[in-house]
């Protein structure tokens, strides 16, 4: 008696008729087949888009179980859902001719809102969420879930919706493609959209014999070339990687592209080799991608479904974002928020003899104000290393400078040359400076050279570490945030604002974010 082959599929339409296909295939070759439909995680949950499940393979996890419990022999997947590494045991029995890789976009009335500043587009796709923000950052992109037909009728009920995003193999194959339809070729598609795979046991010889007729090997090249690129970039359905190669004139054409979750950043990949000769494609594109800033990218996706534990008060670089403890999950922004003032012409009439500036920003609102040669100042004192840099580059040499301003006042007391400073100083400055210069008979002229606004917000409730760098930044922090946090500080002078709201204050070794980035990381080492 010949061996019936059990075909695992999931339950939805679109699985069930690719199984159907797989099961019409067999059975022309003389096999007797059985249907077994499953129902997987991801169709269970349906309330929370699938890159915020975490999952890899959440289409094929419960089919891979099944067939390690021997409860089917066979499983059909689209392969773009297959995870890039399968389980021990279970191995790609084959792949059939691809249908087409495109992804479609699905509207209402007509096309009129792809010109539009404002429009709603949903996807449960992080990949094709990415590159429609790259193409349309002023749209707005709304999480769809749920099979073909669900998903097709929740488009038609959200009045405020104007199209989706579907797979043209998935709609095409059911018969249910609209009228209202077009191909996006200008999406990168997932790496190995619209093929169809089998995986069996690799101990079944005779199931693996069976499907090994019904391979089609030029899809099969391509899929893998795709599919290795991603595996190469490590990502998964968590990451917005596109993947697409083809065959003409004997030649591999393959191209690829990773995105930021939000599609600012982008890196594309394109590659051609003669077939036959393409066994490194994969890996020479991943590698392209990786080093053009594809490894901090992945590192940022990574990093966003883990729980933030450190927050900055002021934005990073990202070359400072890199330089963080692998413990270290942190998330920054600018608590604060530098509107430049218009300073009068009259306080820079005469050569100033003493200039005191405590900022980079006071450096900016004199050179928005005036020319470089207009900044006539024989004796130029400072507050940190980088504004005296800046100030050497932009306007002259600085005659001392000092970590704080406190410092900075004892100093000029003792070696100032006369007895009058003009003090270019924020609106929210502090008062030891100017306090300390006049008790001494020291006059000083304040320049306000830019106003200081708090722009603070609430901090998630897993932050434990705060990094400081100013006194404002702790004051526009505890406006919104009444927490006990580890505080690390820039300085003294912020440190001991910190200390008025938190127990445990650190202070970096030197004035630098890199600084206060190096004590992060010694914390949570």
């Amino acid at each position: 008696m010949s061996k019936i082959i059990r075909i695992g599929t999931r339950d939805s339409e679109l699985a069930l008729w690719q199984a159907k296909i797989v099961q019409s295939l067999l059975e022309n070759l003389g096999h007797k087949t059985q249907l077994v439909p499953v129902k997987s995680t991801g169709d269970l949950v349906l309330d929370k888009p699938l890159y915020e499940l975490g999952i890899t393979g959440i289409f094929t996890r419960t089919l891979d179980i099944a067939m390690l419990n021997h409860d089917i022999d066979i499983a059909v997947h689209s392969l773009k859902d297959v995870p890039t590494v399968l389980p021990k045991g279970i191995v790609q029995a084959a792949v059939l001719k691809r249908g087409n890789v495109n992804d479609t976009l699905v509207f209402k009335n007509n096309e009129e809102f792809l010109s539009s500043k404002e429009a709603v587009i949903a996807t449960g796709s992080l990949r094709r969420r990415a590159q429609w923000l790259n193409r349309f950052p002023t749209h707005t992109i709304v999480d769809l879930r749920g099979n073909v037909n669900s998903r097709l009728q929740k488009l038609e009920n959200h009045e405020d919706w104007n199209g989706a995003i579907f797979a043209a193999a998935g709609i095409g194959r059911i018969g249910i493609r609209p009228e209202e339809a077009i191909n996006l070729d200008w999406m990168i598609p997932a790496p190995a959209q619209g093929a169809i795979m089998i995986t069996a046991l690799a101990e079944d010889e005779f199931v693996l014999s069976a499907c090994k007729e019904l391979n089609h090997e030029e899809t099969e090249i391509c899929t893998t070339i795709e599919r290795e690129f991603l595996n190469k970039l490590e990502g998964g359905c968590t990451a917005p990687i596109g993947a697409l190669a083809y065959i003409k004139d004997e030649e591999i054409n393959f191209k690829g592209v990773l995105l930021s979750v939000d599609g600012s950043k982008r890196i594309d990949v394109t590659r051609v080799k003669k077939l036959g000769e393409h066994h490194d494609m994969a890996e020479f594109c991943a590698n392209f991608v990786i080093e053009r800033g594809g490894k901090r990218l992945m590192d940022t996706i990574k990093n966003s479904n883990k729980e933030i534990n450190v927050y900055s008060t002021k934005s990073f670089t990202e070359d400072q974002r890199l330089l963080f403890h692998e413990k270290v999950t942190v998330e920054s922004s600018d608590f604060i928020k530098i509107s430049l003032n218009r300073i009068h012409p009259r306080f820079l009439k005469n050569e100033i003899q003493n200039v005191i500036i405590t900022s980079k920003n006071a450096v900016e609102a004199l050179l928005t104000n005036f020319s470089p040669i207009e900044l006539q100042f024989k004796n130029i004192y400072c507050v940190g290393r980088r504004t005296k840099r800046l100030v050497e580059t932009k306007i002259g040499k600085v005659i001392h400078f000092e970590n704080n301003a406190k410092k900075l006042a004892n100093y000029l007391i003792d070696y100032m040359e006369g007895t009058e400073v003009t003090y270019f100083c924020s609106d929210l400055r502090l008062d030891d400076l100017p306090t300390i210069l006049e008790k001494n008979n020291i006059k000083v002229t304040e320049v306000e050279a830019y106003q200081t606004k708090y722009d603070g917000i609430k901090v998630a409730n897993t932050v434990e570490s705060v990094m400081f760098y100013s006194p404002s930044t702790v004051e526009s922090f505890v406006q919104k945030n009444n927490t006990e946090v580890i505080a690390f500080c820039i300085g003294e002078t912020t440190a001991n604002e910190a200390k008025k709201h938190f127990s445990d204050v650190r202070i970096s070794k030197v004035p630098t974010v890199e600084s206060v980035i190096e004590l992060v990381n010694e914390h949570y080492i």
